[in-house]
């Protein structure tokens, strides 16, 4: 078997790791023997143009990294979809998106690596360590004020515990200050524009009008800025709208349930399978869980999971392919078979 570069590879990239989306796409490519050209969020173009600096600096060969800008995306990234010479797409963003890229990508066969929405469940049954559940459940939804692809978006608590479970995240959520990154005393950010924050609005006004309880939070700060206050939601219906939106900011919706059972279908009732959450005092019904959630990774008893010497990457409508690890590389290496 002799693995050869895929050739030209389009890399389509979004606003919330500028700088990380960049990176952990061109470095394999390269690895592989690929030509890149990467495409930012029009709302991040500049961490684009330094990363390609830094590389030029590093020793990358002229013209093997390349940035392309525009504002408007589709048109610029039809024409390069049409060329010849691209024969892989790599693209992290949202679901909506990447089903019309994989349209387009597929007129030519292209390969494509997807990394898609999530609605990552956070499940915490009874035997849970609580502390360590709810330390674990504020970082799963607080990195990046929720502003990210892998934050818990669903917290489903065994019944038995639910209440002091979301007293306990009431507390560690209201206790968190919200303000511009620049003072390093502030612990949440603000989102990325008007539209982030009025969505969260709709999706939290929609719960509470299903007769959902905010313990904490539930509107945008008074002042200037796209801020949203850390929220807790309690006695979220099990079909609110919430649970199938991508929140895609610091809001935490909690249902409660009473057996595994329910919980795995919980979990699994959305067309989303990027990342669950499991936390359990149990090893068996860790494993157990884990196998049984529709999702191509699972964190238990951990609040984080993203690591570069691992396989990142979703199932079902969450995407397609591996990013990280020598998965990662893969996706950049089409395999001949030489038989003499």
């Amino acid at each position: 078997m002799l693995p050869e570069p895929v050739g030209v590879s389009l890399m389509v990239t979004p606003w919330n790791f500028p700088s990380a989306m960049a990176t952990r796409k061109i470095a394999p490519a390269l690895a592989a023997g690929c030509t890149t050209i990467l495409k930012p969020a029009s709302d991040t173009p500049l961490s684009a143009l330094a990363v390609a600096d830094i590389l030029a600096e590093a020793g990358a060969p002229p013209g093997t990294v390349n940035v392309v800008m525009a504002k408007g995306s589709s048109g610029v990234v039809d024409v390069m979809l049409e060329d010849p010479r691209v024969r892989k797409l790599s693209f992290t963003g949202s679901t909506e998106v990447g089903r019309i890229l994989m349209e387009k990508a597929g007129r030519r066969i292209l390969r494509t690596s997807m990394e898609l929405g999530g609605n990552a469940p956070f499940v915490v049954f009874d035997d849970a360590d609580i502390e360590a559940a709810v330390q674990g459940a504020v970082v799963a939804k607080m990195r990046v004020a929720g502003e990210t692809c892998v934050a818990a978006n669903r917290f489903y608590v065994q019944s038995g515990v639910a209440r002091q479970f979301t007293d306990r995240l009431t507390e560690a959520m209201a206790g968190l200050r919200v303000g511009p990154g620049i003072d390093r005393s502030n612990d949440v950010g603000p989102m990325i524009n008007t539209a982030a924050v009025e969505k969260i609005e709709r999706l939290v006004s929609g719960a509470v009008d299903d007769q959902a309880t905010v313990c904490t939070g539930g509107a945008a700060p008074d002042g200037p800025g796209y801020f949203y206050q850390p929220t807790v939601l309690s006695e979220v219906a099990p079909d609110a709208a919430i649970l199938g939106h991508e929140i895609f900011g610091p809001v935490a919706p909690v249902v409660s349930f009473d057996s595994e059972e329910e919980a795995i279908e919980a979990a699994n009732n959305t067309i989303h399978g990027l990342i669950s959450y499991v936390y359990t005092g149990d090893m068996n019904r860790a494993f157990r869980v884990g196998e049984a959630i529709e999702s191509g990774m699972v964190a238990l008893n951990r609040g984080i999971i993203s690591d570069e010497a691992a396989p990142f990457g979703g199932v079902k409508e969450s995407g397609v392919g591996r990013e990280g690890s020598h998965h990662g590389m893969e996706e950049f290496l089409e395999l001949k078979y030489l038989a003499w």
